[in-house]
């Protein structure tokens, strides 16, 4: 029951800001359990954003409101995943042998900064259009599930960090468990095609990084999961689902 509680406070210390639990250190055997919850703080994420739209809607013209969404989005999860964004594109724009030195580097670089600009401005339009706000706990739960199942699945390229700590105490088991969490939400939901799409979007993304590095890093798992989010808001604009 230790791990487990532990595990649970690292994956809202990881990929939140909120205060409730501040742990960094990677205890052996926790690290597993962290990354089982990883698609429950999407979706706890994905809740509070909606609980607050519920209070603004009242007060806050819907437009204004979308964009205030993106901005407590990207501030509830400290950037990080947007950091994972830029640099990924960053080591995108060299050569593979230099690639993980560009992310690596604290700085972004020029087209990091173009292509994260560009990425604000297409996520804050998305979320201002955006009507099915009850939609976003699943939609943020969704690309954390990918992430489960890329680190369980596929190589990871360092093999120091948290990432090779994950991979390596990540069990199958464990992986089942956010599945079905996950699932369970999706049924609920009905939101079979944004579980589809999720899915396809995994494989591509996997074939991609697969291809040009061997495998993935933090800053890559960061990418699947905002590339990922994009998308699924965009799914649900049109009227997929």
């Amino acid at each position: 029951m230790t791990h487990i509680l532990k595990g649970f406070a690292l994956a809202v210390s990881m990929l939140t800001i909120l205060p409730f639990f501040r742990v960094h250190e990677f205890y052996k055997g926790i690290n597993g359990y962290s990354v089982m919850f990883y698609p429950l703080v999407g979706f706890l994420l994905g809740a509070l954003l909606f609980l607050i739209s519920l209070v603004l809607t009242l007060y806050i013209p819907s437009f204004h409101l979308g964009v205030i969404l993106f901005a407590l989005w990207v501030l509830l999860s400290g950037g990080l995943h947007l950091d994972g964004y830029c640099d990924t594109i960053d080591g995108l724009f060299v050569d593979k042998s230099r690639a993980l030195e560009v992310m690596k580097d604290p700085h972004n670089g020029g087209m990091g900064m173009i292509f994260g600009g560009v990425f604000f401005i297409l996520k804050a339009s998305s979320l201002a259009a955006f009507e099915l706000v009850y939609l976003l706990p699943l939609i943020l739960m969704l690309p954390r599930l990918a992430v489960v199942f890329m680190i369980y699945t596929y190589p990871y390229i360092s093999k120091s960090g948290m990432g090779s700590l994950a991979k390596e105490e990540l069990k199958g088991w464990q992986l089942f468990i956010a599945l079905f969490y996950t699932l369970a939400v999706v049924w609920y939901f009905h939101a079979w095609v944004l579980l589809l799409v999720t899915a396809l979007l995994t494989f591509v993304i996997k074939h991609f990084f697969i291809k040009r590095y061997g495998g993935f890093s933090g800053d890559m798992y960061g990418f699947g999961i905002e590339v990922i989010e994009l998308i699924l808001l965009n799914v649900t604009l049109v009227g997929l689902v």
